[in-house]
């Protein structure tokens, strides 16, 4: 897959997603946070827009793409880029994980790793945020902050078969 990006000027940015039978999707991105999304033959043909989203809706959209609401299948690493140095990943707190057991306050994840747990999926229930007092516990998946150093330091604490 290619994806080709150029400059309107005055307007915004164009990206042409390359797909596999040779159909492009092509997204412009206006000034405004307007998103406006195509669908050409290919190359050479004109596009036939699809739809238009604000920027508020293209954001909800693209964070359900992505992933950040529901993951289809057990993936090696969950893991969504919030800007260059900053990650939100999802991880799994197994039988080997130092931190099972203990509170937040107890573990001191931020002072030993750099991340913060800003929420845990324990079964049906959401833990958002967490408190000091919250116990981690094995089962839990934990959504934590963090840049790429900090989350590689957090998977220490969680042993094997650390990612979510």
């Amino acid at each position: 897959m290619t994806i080709y990006e150029s400059d309107l000027p005055g307007v915004g940015k164009k990206f042409e997603v390359e797909l596999e039978d040779s159909t492009r999707l092509v997204i412009v991105t206006h000034n405004t946070g307007k998103r406006e999304v195509y669908l050409k033959a290919d190359a050479d043909a004109d596009g036939d827009k699809l739809f238009e989203l604000s920027d508020r809706l293209a954001r909800k959209v693209g964070t359900i793409l992505e992933g950040a609401y529901f993951q289809p299948v057990q993936a090696e690493a969950v893991e969504t880029m919030l800007s260059d140095d900053t990650f939100l990943e999802w991880y799994n707190v197994t039988e080997t994980a130092d931190i099972a057991g203990q509170s937040l306050e107890g573990a001191r994840v931020r002072e030993r790793t750099g991340v913060s747990i800003v929420a845990i999926q324990r079964g049906d229930d959401l833990i958002s945020p967490p408190n000091p007092e919250t116990v981690l516990s094995v089962g839990d998946t934990l959504v934590v902050i963090g840049d790429r150093e900090d989350c590689a330091e957090f998977e220490t604490l969680l042993g094997d078969e650390t990612e979510a």
